[in-house]
């Protein structure tokens, strides 16, 4: 009787053991499936993501809407920049807005004339980017159509006059006013010569949309904090340089120590045509 216990024991063991194998083969055979499965989901992945990065590098702007076409004058790279002033001033002004953008306003306004005077002088020449990151926080696409239009108007070399009709005539920034490309057109009212077929017809085909696209990504990798974004010959002075707050005194004093003992700059371009 005992050798018959002892063998029941021995053989209930033996098919523990097996019962454990068997569950070992089970879980291997599952995590095989399951590995073959992530490297499946990662391989479609990183297609995707070449894919995308492929679909970035054309000149399309990154919105689909055909080619960069940039305004007419535009320099820089990828063509980017709106210069206004002497080409060989000897500092530059960099300026980067939204024209949906409350704090761009009230920069423009506070500062529209110091810095007009300084470019009129020659003493820095301004280089101006669009972005339009009110449209993607708040919806809407009033920065993408105002940008558009403005670079309309750099078409027929009336940038810098519709650029400040822009920013004192700006909405609410929940007030997607700008989206509208019939307002664009009013306001080009207040411009002499530039409301007109050919610029409206730039205005309503969103002309330069994948250009103003193109310039908010150039923006949005450029590591900048926000808009507007000002830097005097790349150094930033927006709110403020160093330890000093920038104000019209400031800006002209910061002009003058970078201008030392250089002649101002006299190569205005001509406007541009259409």
């Amino acid at each position: 009787m005992s050798e018959n216990r002892e063998g029941n024991r021995a053989a209930r063991e033996r098919l523990a053991q097996q019962r454990e194998r068997d569950k070992a083969r089970e879980r291997r055979r599952r995590t095989l499936i399951v590995s073959a499965a992530v490297v499946g989901v990662l391989a479609l992945a990183a297609v995707a993501g070449l894919i995308a990065a492929n679909a970035g590098d054309d000149d399309s702007g990154g919105n689909g809407a055909g080619p960069a076409v940039a305004p007419s004058g535009a320099t820089g790279k990828d063509a980017l920049t709106i210069p206004v002033g002497a080409a060989d001033a000897p500092s530059t002004l960099t300026i980067w807005e939204d024209f949906r953008c409350p704090v761009c306003a009230q920069f423009e306004n506070a500062f529209r004339d110091t810095i007009a005077e300084l470019a009129d002088s020659g003493r820095i020449k301004v280089e101006y980017h669009l972005a339009t990151i009110i449209d993607g926080n708040l919806g809407g696409d009033g920065s993408l159509r105002a940008a558009n239009a403005a670079a309309c108007a750099q078409d027929v070399g009336k940038f810098p006059a519709y650029h400040d009709i822009l920013y004192s005539n700006q909405p609410a920034e929940s007030d997607d006013a700008f989206g509208r490309n019939s307002k664009l057109i009013e306001l080009a009212g207040k411009v002499e010569g530039l409301d007109t077929p050919g610029f409206r017809s730039c205005v309503e085909s969103g002309k330069h949309d994948s250009w103003v696209t193109k310039s908010d990504t150039a923006f949005r990798n450029g590591g900048f904090q926000g808009t507007p974004t000002a830097l005097l010959n790349g150094v930033s002075i927006f709110p403020k340089k160093g330890d000093e707050q920038i104000s019209a005194a400031n800006l002209k004093k910061w002009v003058a120590e970078a201008n030392k003992g250089k002649k101002p700059g006299t190569a205005t371009p001509a406007p541009s045509g259409s």
